[in-house]
Order: structure tokens, then C-alpha cells, then sequence
């Protein structure tokens, strides 16, 4: 006999322990193997279509927040154009009324110049009047301090001193 060559008892033996635990495997652990296949099965398909969901709603949050930052942008772009504008506003007001400042103390200055160049003017009339009496007493060789410095003469000469001038 040997191992190729088995009894009849050792082989009824084998073939009944076979079909033993082929009927436990078939009724016990198959099933059991089965359900938790299907329940893993059930359990990826499940995540693979709620991953599919979360990656929709995620690329919809993304494309809104790229709305929102395309609508910020934007916004902001208006509110850099809209602060230009107003700056330029504020300064061509500020220029105008630099100049406006600027005419009056130009004015006020010319007023104040005009003023002081009448009164050196009447101080310089007196000064050249009497100064040109003192020359033409000492050219004649007599005191002309009679004729005073309101005298005709000293006027017109005065008067062609001044249209000299201008």
C-alpha cells in the first residue's frame, strides 16, 4: 500500500472528513466570508461616491471662492479708482486755493509796495527839493530858501524826474 495507493477505510475516512468541512465551509464561513466582502464592498463603494460627492461640493466651494475673490478684486480695483479720483479732487482743490492765497498776498504785497512807494516818494520829492534848492542857492551865489519847495519850478522839475523814471 503506500501513499499512492491508500486503503478503502483511509480514503472513506479522508472523503468523509472532506466533505465535513467542505459542508461547514460551505454553510458556516462562506456565507460569513460573503457578507463581509459585500458589507466591504458596500463600505469603499459608499466612501468612493461620498468622496465623489465631497469633491464636487469642494469644487463648488472652490469655484465660489474664486467669484469672491474675482469680486474682491474688483471691488477693490473700484475702490483704488474711486480713492485716485477723489485724491485728484483734493488736489486740484488744495491748488486752487493755493493760487486763490497766493493772488491775495500778491495783492495784499503790490497794495503794501504801492503804499511805501508813495511815501518814500513824497519823502524823496522834499529831500530833492531841498537839496536842488541848496545847489542852485550856491550856483546863483544867494539864499533861495524864499521861494520854498512848493514853487513851480521845483514842481515841474519834480514832474520830469518822476516821467523820467516810469
Amino acid at each position: 500500500m503506500g501513499p499512492l495507493n491508500p486503503s478503502k477505510a483511509e480514503l472513506v475516512v479522508g472523503l468523509v472528513c472532506f466533505l465535513t468541512i467542505f459542508g461547514m465551509l460551505g454553510r458556516v464561513l462562506l456565507p460569513r466570508a460573503r457578507r463581509i466582502i459585500a458589507e466591504r464592498t458596500e463600505a469603499i463603494d459608499g466612501g468612493l461616491v461620498r468622496a465623489e460627492a465631497t469633491r464636487k461640493e469642494a469644487a463648488a466651494a472652490l469655484e465660489e471662492y474664486r467669484l469672491q475673490l474675482a469680486e474682491a478684486r474688483h471691488e477693490a480695483a473700484r475702490i483704488v479708482q474711486e480713492a485716485r479720483e477723489e485724491g485728484a479732487v483734493l488736489v486740484a482743490e488744495a491748488r486752487r486755493e493755493a493760487e486763490q492765497q497766493r493772488d491775495r498776498l500778491l495783492a495784499t504785497a503790490q497794495a503794501e509796495l504801492d503804499a511805501d512807494r508813495e511815501l518814500v516818494e513824497a519823502a524823496l520829492r522834499v529831500d530833492i527839493a531841498r537839496l536842488s534848492t541848496e545847489l542852485a542857492s550856491r550856483m546863483v551865489g544867494e539864499p533861495l530858501d524864499d521861494a520854498g519847495y512848493d514853487s513851480p519850478a521845483i514842481q515841474r522839475y519834480l514832474d520830469a524826474l518822476r516821467t523820467a523814471t516810469d
